[in-house]
């Protein structure tokens, strides 16, 4: 994909390939409205107050209520690395679900998980609950069948696992640079 903008890496072409799904204009701007939208793109979780960190970090001071993609793609670089608004694992998902069904019956109706989903923790809106369903609900019961959609949530890789790569590589550039800066160490060390 030919953006104009330099990528160093596969963390940040994936990066700018969710940022410009939502760049209507083509001028390496969105609308911080779309901040969540990206972040959620991407894969990540991030709570409400976590969005607006990730707005007020990245909005433009020259175009207030925009950001821009190279300001944007630093940022969300260094959360990513640090693994913030990292969902949770399929493990920690079971044993919430778990909790709700207390009677084991491996699923929860959609009137209930709906209730929880609007009145609880992060609330949903009427949108994201529309959105949710396709993959929650079972057409045939009309029930949500948590294992299946624990399994319908999970990625083979994620941005989470492309982000530990580059961090890794990173750190690996950095002791290689540390190495090259003080030769002298290195042969006191290998005697």
């Amino acid at each position: 994909m030919e953006i104009g903008i330099p990528l160093a890496n596969e963390l940040e072409v994936r990066i700018s390939e969710a940022f410009c799904v939502f760049d209507l204009h083509g001028d390496k701007y969105i609308d911080t409205r779309n901040v969540g939208n990206v972040l959620r793109f991407l894969g990540c979780v991030p709570t409400e107050k976590e969005v607006n960190g990730v707005i007020a970090a990245t909005e433009s001071v020259d175009n207030p209520g925009e950001t821009h993609l190279v300001k944007f793609m630093a940022h969300v670089s260094q959360l990513l690395m640090n693994r913030k608004m990292e969902p949770a694992s399929p493990e920690k998902l079971l044993a919430a679900f778990q909790v709700l069904d207390p009677e084991n019956k491996l699923f929860l109706t959609k009137e209930y998980f709906g209730k929880l989903m609007k009145e609880e923790g992060e609330q949903f809106n009427d949108d994201e609950l529309k959105a949710m369903w396709p993959v929650a609900i079972d057409p045939i019961t009309g029930n949500v069948p948590y294992v299946f959609y624990i399994n319908q949530l999970r990625h083979k890789t994620t941005i989470y696992d492309v982000a530990e790569v580059l961090k890794e590589e990173l750190a690996v550039n950095e002791k290689d640079k540390k190495k090259e800066r003080n030769p002298m160490q290195n042969r006191v060390s290998n005697i």
